[in-house]
């Protein structure tokens, strides 16, 4: 609907932007002057301590001295809430105590249509519910109880059921005085000049209400319970009310608990979805059976400023999830971004929580990679770059993609980071028959920086540096305290190492011991001897490597170092090695670049030479004075404050 600038002028007058923002931004009282209609508050925009966001009444607009945003009440609404712009007029209208404007003939036509739609819709979701909890209903209700959910969730998410007849609904609403244009317009059914009697859609179907941003039944997703069916899973048509790719399951609630939450996660489909609403993850939304689309993906950076895609850890997964690096490239702002959760492969959401529950999905969020990274692996995963060619043609893709982002500020940045990227890639060491390092490009390829920190940075936790696992503290043949720790934990808790060979292979070791035992731990995963942590150990004494194990896990022992110990949970150890080991790779690759830039500075002494070696120095200094471990070790093993 168009709407006369007049009356948005007269809403704008009306009600004080502060009225808006006031619901959802605390004013501080210092810089506020209420009397003079001058506010100020932090950013819901961008998290910040000190208040940048600026309002007044008397102009009507708000802008932000941090991120720049800035815009009308309208704009608010829309960029905030997620809700479309007539929505927002709506609900500005609605404070106002303004009626909405009449429409012309040809939308109040389409209104009235549209509002007989939902009527219909409103009225099959009632009647799918009652059909639930009937006789017929008995193994709907075996399904969802199988699939772990109650009946407290059941009711929240409307679930019902279509019973396996031709007519049951049509029936039903034609009884209810349902006009039969509107009965077949709404997608209840199936119908067409072909078709010399409509029938029942949805048949022996588990029935999933679909709503639109504003919380109304639009469709439904149905459930196959037959296991000969054709569709598993089927969807409404198209219809005046419903646009399969502009639509998101869920997104009505989850967009209010990501408010909370701060992000939205998009999922597969909708159990996925309702799994984790039960399991306390309510700001989970999901397509409706097909890739993320454009539509899609702008609803979820509309309502928040970095949701996060998950998908499956198998090929179809990962297809997806770069077919959506592409979708979101055009789309990135200053703050505006997404992260990706790949889950293990042959797992969905459903599974992680029903296995694990939220804990277990909550370590998999912790861990999603922003798309800078997802970019980085998907361009180089599995290439060779051995030849100059190679690596210009690599150059030349990523250059490509970077011109993809439309913001002139965010695309500079990714370059940067790119050209980053690529010079620690290249730069790496050659071996003694002029090869590059192989583990260097393994190990950028599966991502670098682990836990979602992009290559070539590594977050350790500022609060934390005390710890004794620092470089150089204290020698056991030949090893540092960090190396005594990563192989400990890897002879341990043999499925860390398991999940990722060719991370550990790519992390450089001491010569000597250190790099003994490394190998002695890979060949061991290579067989069948890395069952447990107690068959590692007992085949690393069948290489003869008993004692000089024994005196590492001793170092640890005495260091306190318990996540890397047997008796840790192995959330736990795999929270430690994953800083542990990335911790260890950042400062190699630092001291690798420290020596680059000393020869190049022994070269050439320049401004900007020097300035880089001080750089370099500087964060070499900072994480050799810092710890790998993150707050929080201890809970899963019951055990707290790192004692042991």
């Amino acid at each position: 609907m168009r709407f006369d600038q007049l009356f948005l002028d007269d809403l704008r007058e009306r009600v004080p932007i502060s009225s808006v923002i006031g619901q959802r931004v605390a004013w501080d009282r210092k810089k506020t002057n209420a009397s003079r209609g001058d506010y100020w508050g932090n950013c819901p925009f961008h998290g910040e301590k000190t208040p940048s966001f600026h309002c007044e009444d008397r102009k009507g607009r708000y802008h932000c001295f941090g991120c720049g945003v800035s815009g009308d009440h309208f704009r608010f609404l829309v960029e905030l809430d997620g809700l479309s712009f007539p929505e927002a007029v709506e609900r500005v209208a609605d404070m106002a105590g303004v009626a909405m404007p009449a429409a012309g003939p040809r939308d109040e036509v389409r209104e009235q249509r549209r509002a007989g739609l939902q009527d219909v819709l409103a009225l099959s979701a009632q009647w799918f519910e009652e059909q639930l909890q009937s006789a017929d209903g008995a193994k709907a209700r075996s399904y969802l109880r199988d699939r772990g959910l109650s009946g407290r969730t059941q009711a929240e998410f409307r679930l019902g059921y279509a019973p396996e007849s031709r007519s049951a609904l049509k029936s039903f609403l034609a009884g209810k005085g349902m006009d039969r244009a509107l009965i077949e317009g709404s997608g209840m059914v199936v119908s067409g000049e072909d078709i010399p009697v409509s029938y029942d859609r949805f048949r022996d179907r588990v029935m999933f209400p679909i709503e639109d941003s504003r919380g109304r039944i639009i469709a439904f997703g149905g459930r196959a319970l037959a296991k000969d069916v054709p569709a598993k899973y089927l969807n409404s048509p198209e219809t005046d009310v419903f646009s399969k790719g502009r639509t998101l399951y869920n997104f009505a609630r989850a967009r209010k608990a990501g408010q909370q939450a701060g992000t939205l996660i998009a999922v597969e489909g909708y159990m996925d979805v309702i799994a984790l609403a039960q399991a306390g993850i309510a700001n989970a939304v999901a397509p409706l059976g097909t890739a993320l689309t454009e539509d899609q993906l702008d609803m979820l950076l509309r309502a928040c400023d970095e949701p996060v895609l998950s998908f499956d850890g198998d090929a179809a997964g990962l297809r997806a999830a770069h077919r959506a690096i592409d979708l979101a490239l055009p789309r990135l702002k200053p703050g505006k971004s997404v992260r990706f959760a790949i889950l293990p492969s042959g797992q969905d959401p459903d599974d992680v929580v029903r296995q694990g529950g939220r804990e277990a999905f909550d370590a998999l969020l912790a861990r999603s990679r922003p798309l800078s990274d997802m970019l980085w692996s998907r361009e180089t995963q599995g290439g060779a770059f051995d030849t100059p060619e190679k690596r210009a043609e690599l150059e030349a893709n990523i250059r490509r993609l970077t011109a993809l982002i439309t913001d002139e500020g965010v695309r500079r940045h990714y370059a940067q980071d790119m050209r980053e990227r690529m010079q620690q890639f290249f730069g790496a060491p050659r071996d003694g028959a002029g090869r590059r390092d192989q583990g260097n490009r393994s190990s950028i390829n599966s991502g670098m920086g682990r836990g979602g920190a992009a290559a070539g940075r590594l977050a350790v936790s500022d609060s934390l540096t005390r710890s004794p696992l620092v470089a150089g503290a204290g020698q056991t043949g030949g090893a540092t305290l960090r190396e005594a720790a990563i192989l400990v934990a890897a002879a341990n808790h043999p499925a860390l190492l398991l999940r990722d060979v060719e991370w550990f292979e790519s992390l450089e070791f001491t010569p000597g011991l250190p790099q003994t035992i490394r190998n002695a731990l890979l060949d061991i995963a290579a067989t069948a001897d890395a069952g447990d942590g107690e068959a590692v150990i007992e085949a690393l004494g069948e290489r003869g490597l008993t004692g000089p194990y024994d005196e590492l896990e001793t170092r640890v022992r005495n260091a306190r170092l318990w996540t890397a110990l047997p008796d840790a949970a192995l959330e736990d150890a795999a929270l430690f090695f994953e800083q542990a080991t990335g911790l260890h790779r950042r400062i190699s690759m630092l001291r690798h670049d420290l020596r680059l830039a000393e020869a190049d500075l022994a070269e050439s002494m320049t401004e900007e030479g020097f300035a880089a070696l001080m750089a370099l120095r500087d964060e070499l200094n900072r994480l050799q004075q810092a710890e790998a471990l993150v707050e929080g070790f201890g809970v899963l093993s019951g055990r707290a404050g790192g004692r042991g």
